[in-house]
């Protein structure tokens, strides 16, 4: 979308604004874009305007309820959300979590990638003109959906994972729905394949677009697929496992090629981990309690705790500084997207105004993230 702000600066370079309400940006972000001709110059994004406060917010708000607020950052990860500050409240108070809790909330923080890979793939493809692949995907997300919503209630911020285990047992088809899903993702892969990934035109538009090297991505702060399509290991569940991942057999996908190509192959890989991961915790959930008790009114004591997990797009680290009040005397989100979205300007720089399209979907951002 060209807004009226746009202008020309000097001879043969044109300002235009992507945005704030562009389709290809995946939420309210505003792009102010220098070109040569169709050549990206510079690229400057502008945020702010979906802009919720949530870190105050969570400063107001008792250990359970700040919880919830999260739901509503990268709510394609809100079940990972939910864990890392329910992690955070259980390592201050030194709380043991029963196995199956855990074994629960990997299973929901892997059906939770999963969701939110098949959405990107579903708009990857609409982006660059491809409209069947959002159908499909689609067809995937939605037994999902349907699985978190028999289980809590709820589809999209499910708001089920709390201090000390999960807000309630699964539902008694859970078990049978999750392996039906799984057998249904493995059966239709070969659609993903030939859809897009064998797509001679869907890989012109992407191989050797979008460069972030090791060096660059690093610098950056870059994290999950963004940084791993870079070859750089950074799979917390990998290097800081929480919540049994250490007893869990995946591969950290990695790939050195490092652009647009190799973070949709990152990503692609990914889910058949994620997939595998569900199956080798699906038949040995273990029996008994799914929340430990905890006082109604948790308080923490004096001192500043931090977890970190992995999303969906990468690394989220929340930090806690306590008083020794109901309620956090700072909170502080280490967003993944942010990092991920400063790397753009360097992405960008010398490709075509055409290609900044597949940039931003390789990227996959959730805008609300970086907006708290």
């Amino acid at each position: 979308m060209l807004l009226e702000q746009n202008h020309i600066t000097k001879e043969g370079e044109f300002v235009i604004n992507m945005g704030p309400q562009h389709p290809a940006t995946h939420g309210v972000l505003h792009l102010k874009v220098w070109l040569d001709g169709e050549t990206i110059k510079k690229v400057e994004p502008h945020l702010g305007y979906i802009h919720r406060s949530i870190e105050k917010m969570c400063e107001r708000l008792s250990y359970r309820q700040f919880i919830f607020t999260t739901s509503r950052m990268d709510y394609l990860s809100a079940h990972i959300n939910n864990q890392a500050c329910a992690l955070v409240v259980e390592k201050a108070l030194q709380l043991e979590v029963p196995p199956r809790a855990k074994a629960i909330r990997i299973i929901m923080a892997e059906l939770t990638r999963l969701a939110s890979h098949q959405l990107w793939w579903a708009c990857m493809g609409l982006d660059l003109g491809a409209v069947t692949p959002f159908f499909y995907a689609f067809r995937e997300r939605e037994a999902i959906n349907e699985i978190w919503e028999e289980t809590c209630g709820a589809r999209l911020t499910q708001n089920y994972i709390v201090p000390g285990g999960v807000m309630m047992d699964t539902h008694p088809n859970f078990r049978k729905r999750v392996k039906d899903v799984m057998k249904q993702i493995k059966d239709k892969a070969h659609e993903y394949e030939e859809l897009l990934t064998g797509n001679v035109i869907f890989q012109e538009r992407l191989k050797g677009v979008g460069y972030l090297s090791r060096e660059d991505a690093i610098s950056y702060g870059c994290t999950g697929p963004t940084a791993r399509a870079s070859g750089i290991n950074s799979d917390i569940r990998k290097l800081f496992p929480y919540d049994g991942y250490e007893q869990i057999k995946f591969d950290e996908v990695l790939n050195s090629g490092g652009d647009c190509w190799a973070r949709y192959l990152v990503r692609i890989e990914e889910m058949k981990q994620s997939v595998s991961i569900i199956e080798q915790l699906i038949d040995i959930i273990p029996e008994g309690d799914f929340q430990v008790k905890t006082k109604n009114v948790i308080k923490l004591p004096k001192g500043d705790f931090y977890q970190r997990v992995e999303t969906a797009r990468g690394e989220l680290g929340v930090y806690i500084v306590s008083d020794g009040a109901a309620s956090p005397y700072r909170c502080k989100f280490r967003s993944p997207n942010l990092s991920n979205l400063s790397a753009i300007p360097k992405i960008a720089e010398g490709a075509k105004i055409g290609d900044l399209v597949a940039i931003m979907a390789t990227v996959d951002l959730v805008i609300p993230d970086i907006d708290r």
